[in-house]
């Protein structure tokens, strides 16, 4: 089912008036310089197409049935939403526009899109195949940043998207590493730990002493189940319970492979991959149907009061 009319309109109200406010503080604080290196002046026309519509036709995308873009672009917003974007654009002249609108797709999402943490946050991961297999050495877009890596549905040629979310259903922060890269590793939970405290569920996959030790040492318990021969350790019945809410991470990687068409193969360019992960992890934000788990009301407090409980 596509997006309705009143959606879209909501949509770009939220975006249309970030845009106008973060425009306003960078004319206010941010002096560029008028010309160039060889003294040409720099042209500041406005465009037809301003960058909130664009914002918005990039988030409203992954709400639809479409699962090309361009027929995305070229059927519904240029043909059933021609009176709400009368300015649209060419297809070809749209592509070329979208990284001009990375910078403030990323700060609408950081400060809109994306959560806090509350106390009680779920991780998980999940592959973004970038072509099929047989196809991994004649990749040309992706060389040298593409990597091998196996995970629960087999091997593939892409990157590995980390995820935080909260008991709420909304996503914190992300990690974006290359397909090879271990859910424990180091450099990524050097990002999450910016963001957290309190506890963290994850699987048996984020089993690793080290890991654990240096998350304790930052005021951040790591939660997970045992495997068959690991030693049988007394945990408590809350913690428990919240293992099996680990489902609401599960459930948002199934809606952006799915519902917001994060995974495909069509990338003819870096610029374009980015802006279509940032603009689901966008446009995940505005679904109705986000899981949760029931309330629960963790302090932020440091280990010493974690445990206490």
């Amino acid at each position: 089912m596509m997006i309705t009319k009143d959606k879209v309109t909501e949509i770009f109200c939220i975006i249309d008036e970030f845009d106008k406010n973060l425009s306003a503080e960078l004319a206010k604080n941010l002096r560029l310089p008028s010309h160039n290196s060889d003294g040409k002046r720099y042209r500041n026309r406005k465009g037809r197409l301003s960058e909130s519509e664009i914002m918005t036709i990039l988030v409203c995308y992954h709400f639809g049935a479409y699962r090309n873009f361009k027929e995305y672009y070229l059927n519904w917003v240029k043909g059933v939403m021609r009176q709400d974007f009368p300015d649209a654009v060419s297809y070809n002249r749209f592509v070329e526009l979208m990284p001009r609108v990375f910078f403030k797709m990323m700060l609408f999402m950081k400060l809109y899109a994306f959560g806090k943490c509350t106390g009680i946050t779920f991780v998980d991961s999940t592959m973004i195949p970038v072509c099929h297999n047989v196809r991994r050495y004649y990749n040309k877009v992706f060389a040298d940043l593409a990597k091998d890596g196996k995970g629960t549905m087999g091997w593939c040629h892409g990157f590995k998207l980390h995820l935080l979310c909260n008991d709420s259903g909304e996503v914190i922060t992300f990690c974006l590493t290359g397909a090879n890269v271990d859910d424990r590793d180091s450099r990524v939970w050097t990002v999450f730990a910016k963001v957290l405290f309190g506890k963290i569920f994850a699987d048996r996959g984020y089993i690793k002493q080290e890991l654990f030790d240096s998350l304790f040492s930052q005021g951040i318990q790591l939660v997970h189940g045992l495997k068959a021969k690991m030693k049988n350790k007394l945990m408590p019945m809350w913690d428990k319970i919240m293992l099996r809410k680990r489902y609401i991470i599960e459930c948002i990687n199934e809606l952006l492979k799915n519902k917001a068409k994060l995974v495909h193969s069509r990338h003819r360019s870096i610029h374009n991959f980015i802006m279509n992960l940032c603009s689901a992890l966008t446009a995940y934000s505005f679904f109705e149907n986000k899981p949760e788990a029931l309330p629960v009301y963790v302090e932020k407090s440091r280990q010493l009061e974690l445990f206490s409980c």
